[in-house]
């Protein structure tokens, strides 16, 4: 079957409903669960990226062109936050408590399968957070339009990390649940192709507001570098990936490129 055949198109509609209908609240019939095609819905997760940060990077400038960067940054974030139904923040808070607990990896494991919040869940949340909001503020005080940007750079970054920790051979942690489904399911060229696509969007999308074509670029770099060395310890401590821990990865992302853009000023 060749790439450009009606059969492969219709193979990447079904990733393109797969990732908006796991990984946003937007109202998508998934039709396909299976492992081909969670594995294009992973490698096209930064249009999922693309289109939830607009949509939060339009209200977010809205608010701070009247209300200030502070309010328009948080409102950035809890936009981002509704349209994922907090999906990815309660991974991060989960993966904390599992890595927080210092108990093997099945016992880790169980813990971040329960449905409260521990305290190294509960800081890891804040933190994070307050990161992500105080640097979005520096970026919307400079102008509205720039902290538009950033955010559509720091959802977009996000979801790359999702294909990253999808990558072959990183496997999952246990058998079922969404980490097995997306488990090793996207070649890493894919991967990379799919980075470097958001990556230069991006940078055409600063040049207009006149920032560096390398600015943004930077900023998803460090981001993912900054979720791949969670994705080491994570596969290191709990022997593979679960959903949690992709979750987690995309919020690492996402804060480690917002924070590589405030030190870039």
């Amino acid at each position: 079957m060749r790439d450009g055949s009606p059969e492969a198109a219709a193979g990447w509609g079904e990733g393109l409903r797969f990732a908006f209908g796991t990984l946003s609240v937007l109202r998508v019939r998934v039709e396909r669960w299976d492992r081909p095609t969670a594995g294009r819905a992973m490698t096209a997760a930064p249009v999922v990226g693309l289109v939830l940060g607009a949509l939060a990077a339009g209200a977010g400038a809205a608010v701070a062109w009247r209300a200030g960067g502070p309010l328009g940054a948080v409102t950035a974030v809890g936009v981002l936050a509704a349209l994922t139904r907090g999906l990815h923040l309660d991974g991060l808070a989960d993966v904390a408590d599992g890595l927080g607990s210092g108990k093997p990896a099945q016992d880790a494991l169980r813990i971040m399968k329960q449905s409260d919040i521990g305290p190294f869940g509960v800081l890891t949340l804040v933190l994070v957070l307050l990161a992500q909001i105080a640097a979005l503020a520096g970026q919307f005080d400079a102008s509205p339009a720039r902290g538009a940007l950033a955010v559509l750079a720091s959802a977009t970054t996000a979801r790359c990390a999702l294909a990253w920790g999808c990558a072959r051979p990183v496997p999952a942690a246990r058998p079922g649940g969404l980490g097995a489904m997306v488990a090793g399911t996207v070649p890493p060229g894919a991967a990379a192709a799919s980075t470097a696509c958001s990556a230069l969007l991006l940078a055409a999308l600063g040049l207009l507001d006149g920032w560096s074509v390398l600015r943004l670029p930077l900023a998803v770099a460090v981001g993912l570098g900054c979720s791949w060395l969670l994705l080491r310890r994570c596969v290191h401590r709990f022997d593979g990936i679960t959903g949690d821990v992709l979750g987690a990865m995309a919020e690492t992302a996402a804060t480690g490129a917002v924070f590589a853009l405030a030190l870039l000023g």
